[in-house]
């Protein structure tokens, strides 16, 4: 894994800057001989090492806005390099806070075998209904590393528990990197003070953090929207990363999501399942299912709208509506980021019995949506475990007709061809849709295409 080393570099600042409060409180004094001769800040912008990544947000009654995790009333975030990575200065650690005692949800990798981590933040949210911050560490994964590993991260909480002045089980963690090795520790404890100064409810802050949890992405993904429910105006917003090792039950992907809204702790944690379940759960890259996967949501109730006690309400459909159409934006970067990646793939099916169903037979052709032998399309919708008559198919590639009614039609095949080189070159999407019959189940699923990339990222992974 490489990082672009950004060299020091030397800005001035204006005499009219320092009227600011922030700097007042650090320079200011009483003694008249103070004087500035001259200031430089190493600069180390996280857009220096990697841009941000398109985000692919479904149409519905939000607005895109800036911010990502900050976004909402009462988080702030942070990121910088404290050297845990194998190589270069990219940003490697971030920390979201909250003010508040935030409610608190998570879902995580069906790996048998799951980090360190992992298991903490599964044993915590059991104690806990609230958080009041989320650390990350890109560089190494803490995963298979057993009892040592586990101490680890109970030293981590520990240490910044006590720099927040808040309950170890209020702090949750997450890591990427490599697996079989434990956090390296010392660097990441003494950088634990300079980390909490930095943090910012700026979206400088939010987009810091969303570099800082990235390994082997090409991009960071960040997102937030704003809407109304109720008559009050209520914010979502989250960062993502993952880039290889993603199939469906989560991949090396690590998330944290915010928002404002007011919810009690049994529905926002059913509906954080719900919308992981219709994004995270719905992207593969390579078919593989990671250790650390983790995804954590926080609610900090700071908007001031009116509780959500209820899934089925009015509000509880808007705020789940808008919670997935956040999770799917970053999902669906995720797979346009994968590793390798030159065009992401999105299936949609209809037709099936449940949502369930019609999610499955989505992630199964999702797989070879860019392979011309549309058959395997066709043959990956079999297999899914789902029953349907094959008598009732129809798929689509884009706009060309290529099977209706169980039976192949006559296309054209250089316009089908063109549809998939104008994509990879593009870096776009290919659609497909595929109808098993008139239930009234739909699902989507987001996957990419693997070229010879691939091989070559992860081989170099670990220097």
């Amino acid at each position: 894994m490489s990082s672009l080393c950004v060299p020091p570099q030397f800005v001035s600042l204006k005499l009219s800057e320092f009227n600011s409060r922030k700097l007042l409180g650090s320079f200011a004094s009483p003694k008249r001989d103070f004087r500035v001769f001259s200031m430089s800040i190493d600069v180390k912008e996280a857009s220096n090492f990697i841009s941000a990544a398109p985000i692919f947000l479904p149409e519905g009654p939000w607005k895109q806005i800036p911010g990502g995790v900050t976004a909402a009333e009462g988080f702030k975030a942070a990121g910088m390099y404290g050297g845990l990575r194998a190589a270069g200065q990219k940003p490697d650690l971030a920390l979201v806070t909250c003010d508040v005692d935030a409610i608190s949800a998570g879902a995580f990798t069906r790996n048998v075998v799951a980090a360190a981590p992992v298991l903490y933040c599964k044993s915590t949210l059991q104690k806990s209904t609230t958080a009041r911050a989320v650390l990350i560490n890109a560089g190494q994964a803490n995963a298979a590393t057993g009892d040592a590993g586990y101490q680890d991260v109970i030293d981590c909480s520990n240490a910044l528990s006590n720099l927040l002045q808040v309950s170890p089980d209020e702090i949750l963690i997450e890591s990427t990197g490599v697996i079989g090795q434990r956090i390296k520790k010392e660097p990441l404890l003494n950088s634990l003070p300079k980390l909490i100064s930095l943090l910012s409810s700026s979206v400088k802050g939010a987009d810091s953090a969303a570099v800082a949890i990235t390994t082997t992405d090409l991009v960071s993904k960040s997102v937030a929207v704003e809407f109304e429910v109720g008559g009050s105006r209520i914010r979502i917003g989250g960062m993502a990363k993952g880039s290889g090792m993603i199939h469906p039950n989560m991949g090396t992907l690590l998330g944290v999501i915010t928002t404002d809204a007011c919810v009690d702790t049994d529905i926002w944690r059913k509906m954080v399942q719900v919308a992981v379940n219709r994004s995270f759960n719905q992207i593969t890259v390579d078919g593989d299912t990671s250790t650390n996967d983790t995804i954590i949501a926080l609610a900090s109730g700071l908007s001031g709208s009116n509780r959500i006690s209820s899934l089925h309400s009015s509000e509880g459909n808007q705020l789940q509506m808008c919670l997935d159409a956040v999770m799917q934006g970053l999902a669906k970067s995720i797979a346009w980021d994968g590793e390798g990646a030159t065009c992401l793939i999105e299936v949609t099916v209809s037709g099936a019995g449940s949502e369930s169903e019609a999610a499955k037979i989505a992630r199964s052709a999702a797989i070879y949506g860019r392979d011309p032998n549309w058959g395997r399309i066709a043959c990956a919708a079999g297999y899914a475990g789902i029953c349907f008559d094959s008598n009732a198919l129809r798929i689509a590639l884009g706009d060309i007709l290529l099977m209706e009614g169980g039976q192949p039609l006559p296309f054209d095949r250089s316009a089908a061809s063109n549809y998939l080189k104008e994509a990879g070159d593009a870096h776009g999407t290919v659609k497909i849709q595929i109808s098993i019959g008139d239930g009234p189940g739909t699902g989507l699923a987001w996957g990419c295409d693997l070229s010879y990339d691939y091989v070559k990222i992860n081989a170099e992974y670990t220097t």
